[in-house]
């Protein structure tokens, strides 16, 4: 007898997500333990001890399966650190606790982020083309650009192009995860501190300084 609370359709749909999780997680390990070039969809399938098959049911292959971990590790990020920026009162401490945030989820997720690094580094499109970056950055450009508006409009920025900064913030993020892949023992949450420091320093609007006093002639 079928249970009302638990629908079939809703009991395979809750296995289906199960199972795409265990996929993905089996991915990144994959990834994160042998590269990329070597992580093919049979040996994820080893990793998760289930039959090629299987993720060829859930992913139409290695692309789609790509896509998705890159998203949610994306997600994951902006779950973590979205809800801390919007708690700030300040512009300039919402774009430091930013930089600070993505950090501490690179250290509490080492495996993830070595795992989307190499996902970077060697997925190319049909063309033979970086699959990620470009267009794909387009949504967090454009969340950094509405954080820097913010911050013009409430007067702690000063006036500048917000895309010119939007592409230099995340480049300069981007630089700091990769000198941290290669040299692991680097101390990540200084070099974020340091770069929200001179972040801020370029974009706020600083004290004028006051006038040098009068001197009268004798």
């Amino acid at each position: 007898m079928r249970s009302k609370n638990k629908p079939d359709g809703q009991k395979r749909s809750f296995i289906e997500r199960a199972r795409r999780e265990q996929i993905i997680d089996a991915a990144v390990r994959t990834i994160a333990e042998l590269g990329y070039p070597n992580a093919s969809l049979a040996r994820i399938a080893r990793t998760a001890g289930i039959s090629k098959g299987v993720i060829s049911y859930h992913f139409e292959g290695k692309d789609e399966l790509m896509d998705q971990v890159v998203m949610d590790v994306y997600t994951e990020i902006g779950e973590t650190v979205v809800p801390r920026m919007m708690a700030q009162d300040s512009s300039s401490e919402a774009l430091r606790v930013h930089i600070r945030g993505v950090a501490e989820y690179a250290l509490e997720h080492r495996e993830r982020m070595a795992a989307l690094a190499q996902i970077f580094i060697h997925a190319r499109d049909a063309r033979g083309n970086p699959r990620y970056g470009g267009l794909q950055a387009e949504p967090l450009y454009e969340g950094l650009e509405n954080l820097y508006r913010a911050g013009q409009e409430s007067g702690e920025f000063r006036d500048f192009d917000v895309r010119v900064m939007a592409v230099s913030q995340q480049s300069a993020v981007d630089g700091m995860f990769e000198y941290w892949r290669v040299h692991p023992d680097h101390d990540l949450p200084a070099h974020a501190e340091q770069l929200a420091d001179l972040l801020l320093h370029a974009i706020r609007v600083e004290p004028s300084s006051p006038a040098p006093p009068t001197t009268r002639s004798p």
